[in-house]
């Protein structure tokens, strides 16, 4: 079903009288908390799920690689639609809002549950089972972490506020990513799959105490289509920045156990390794925010992607006993993520306010840029995974050629992508006016 389109001439929102945002822990808190239960469901789909299915089941990984492409495409091809269906109900029906996110976490916990417990061990059955209850677990996730997004581009603000409103939440989610991390990993691949559930309840209890832009119901006359948000250059190009960028995270993410187990043969120090970088990441934020403060959002953002490229160029020189060094690359590279989670966001509520689509076209914008994200996403197992088979890389591998392409595909080929970024940032955003007053 389409959404209904809404109206260009309609007035930009303002925010209710005792609930904007103030700044506060509060504030931070009420809106920041649902990140935390979305993050228990975002490590395991896109960090544990490839291990778990490959060493657990036994699932070749060229059938794998090719089964998550398929499902990340599709999901990513539904996120603008939910986005524009985000609108409407910001717009149309705000009462609305969280009895419909409650209807998805409800979805979500069932689903989650169910891909890491599947009730079949036959390979072609649980391809099957595993593509049903993955695609239900993206449509109710896409559906909360847009909403979510959506609800606080809305709030507006400066830039250091909009960096501010974007970091509570991915704080909220780093945390729930180090707690996932340690019982993924110290507990049991599968373990996450029953910790969310709680943790929805109490992220959406806390959301409805969060501050809130007032409703503003379309006006009449001119139409804001779903598509409008391609239409903005300036999304565009900001966009492009990110997709290259995204890659160039996404394909270590998707790697980072296969590499710690069989080129590092550290596999008791992985939730070490986990935890030390999300932690980095939730640490530097407010490194981060005081430094947007001097400098402005892109430059910081490139210092982010600098920082990456030195950390995995010095991982390519690691092996069997390093460990102690690669925690000090997830520590590093831990801190360019702090960079990407709260700035993006951040430049992209700008976008939306200096095109005059505020407090309208919020959940669109974030559609696509979260279809964009899990592009990213799908492009790094349905590439990475396949060329590794083809290269003789097999979980548990000890062969040396087969462990350089394991690294060719964790290090350097992200930090090709991580200047490729950098270089779009200065001639794209960078050297434009809005760039650089940002």
């Amino acid at each position: 079903m389409k959404p209904r389109a809404l109206s260009l001439k309609a007035a930009p929102p303002k925010l209710s009288t005792g609930q904007g945002w103030r700044g506060g822990w509060r504030d931070g808190v009420a809106y920041g908390a649902l990140g935390l239960p979305l993050a228990f469901v975002a490590l395991p789909l896109y960090v544990v799920l490839p291990a778990h299915y490959a060493q657990q089941f036994g699932v070749p990984l060229a059938w794998l690689g090719a089964l998550l492409l398929a499902v990340r495409v599709l999901d990513a091809a539904v996120d603008p639609w939910i986005g524009g269906l985000c609108d409407r109900v910001f717009t149309q029906a705000p009462q609305w809002l969280l009895p419909l996110a409650g209807a998805a976490a409800l979805l979500l916990a069932l689903a989650f549950q169910a891909l890491f417990f599947p009730p079949v061990t036959h390979l072609p059955s649980l391809l099957a089972w595993c593509a049903a209850a993955l695609s239900l677990t993206y449509l109710a996730y896409s559906l909360l972490a847009i909403l979510h997004q959506a609800w606080g581009a809305r709030l507006g603000g400066t830039a250091a506020q909009r960096a501010g409103i974007v970091a509570w939440r991915e704080a909220f989610a780093l945390a729930g990513v180090v707690l996932a991390s340690v019982l993924a990993l110290g507990v049991g691949a599968a373990a996450p799959a029953t910790a969310p559930s709680l943790g929805l309840v109490l992220g959406l209890a806390a959301l409805h105490r969060a501050p809130r832009a007032a409703p503003r119901r379309a006006a009449p006359g001119g139409e804001l289509p779903m598509r409008a948000a391609l239409r903005n250059p300036s999304f565009r190009r900001l966009l492009a920045v990110f997709v290259v960028n995204g890659l160039a995270s996404a394909m270590p993410a998707t790697l980072v156990l296969f590499f710690a187990r069989d080129r590092l043969q550290a596999a008791a120090w992985e939730p070490l390794f986990l935890a030390g970088y999300f932690l980095a990441a939730a640490l530097a934020m407010p490194l981060w925010l005081r430094a947007v403060r001097r400098w402005g959002l892109s430059r910081c953002w490139l210092a982010g992607m600098a920082l990456a490229v030195l950390a995995f160029a010095w991982a390519a020189l690691l092996g069997p006993g390093d460990a102690g060094a690669f925690l000090a690359v997830c520590v590093a590279s831990g801190m360019s993520l702090g960079a990407d989670l709260s700035l993006p966001g951040a430049l992209l509520a700008g976008v939306i306010r200096r095109a005059g689509h505020g407090g309208r076209a919020e959940g669109s914008y974030f559609g696509w840029w979260n279809a964009a994200a899990k592009l990213n996403l799908a492009l790094a197992a349905g590439i990475a995974l396949p060329l590794l088979g083809l290269f003789g890389y097999a979980p548990g591998s000890r062969d040396a050629a087969a462990l350089d392409a394991l690294m060719w595909a964790y290090c350097l080929l992200p930090c090709g992508l991580k200047l490729a970024a950098a270089a779009l940032l200065v001639v794209l955003w960078l050297r434009s006016p809005e760039g650089a007053n940002e």
